[in-house]
């Protein structure tokens, strides 16, 4: 593979983390952060967030719709915060979003542009949501892509082994994070 790469943690915050019972997968990411950091590798963060009064939502949009009713996702509260275990260090960006993928009218692209980043390590929670997203929308801006399989959390299991099984290897390397650190080791 070619090209200067970035490690990218998407929506790991305090209650997505809860919600998703992801605590193994925040061990495994602050792993990768940890090697990504010592050689080199930039990192950054996404985050789903919202202001006060969800200007944001329209009602029309039934996922964050629900959010809005329960006051989900307001930016500043605790929940919302990337959880402290992979929280970023400073310099390291942090993108927020008001959709489900990472790109969509975020600064994400000119981010990565800026940096001349064509591969993107993926770690995320939902499987099924930022990660699926994520991987379609990169995929057609011509990134190369890794899933870090053990990084990502789904609450359907099948559907979470269907995307990183069969339908994310169409655009992505898929391996676990100990692979991908293994591979950064022998880099050194």
């Amino acid at each position: 593979m070619s090209g200067r790469e970035c490690l990218l943690v998407m929506d790991y915050q305090a209650e997505i983390v809860a919600r998703y019972d992801a605590d193994a997968c925040v061990s495994r990411v602050a792993a990768a952060l940890e090697t990504a950091r010592a050689d080199g590798t930039p990192v950054a963060f996404v985050q789903v967030g919202f202001r006060p009064g969800y200007p944001e939502v329209s009602p029309r949009n039934r996922a964050f719709s629900s959010a809005k009713a329960a006051g989900r996702f307001l930016l500043g509260e605790a929940g919302s915060e990337i959880d402290s275990r992979v929280a970023p260090l400073t310099g390291e960006p942090v993108v927020t979003k008001h959709r489900v993928g990472a790109f969509w009218a975020t600064e994400l692209e000119q981010l990565l542009r800026a940096q001349d980043i064509e591969r993107l390590v993926l770690a995320g929670i939902a499987t099924s949501g930022v990660v699926l997203s994520t991987v379609r929308d990169a995929a057609d801006r011509d990134y190369e892509l890794i899933v870090l399989s053990d990084c990502c959390a789904d609450s359907d299991p099948e559907v979470h082994s269907l995307l990183l099984e069969r339908v994310f290897r169409r655009q992505a390397r898929v391996v676990t994070s100990a692979v991908w650190i293994d591979d950064h080791t022998k880099r050194e």
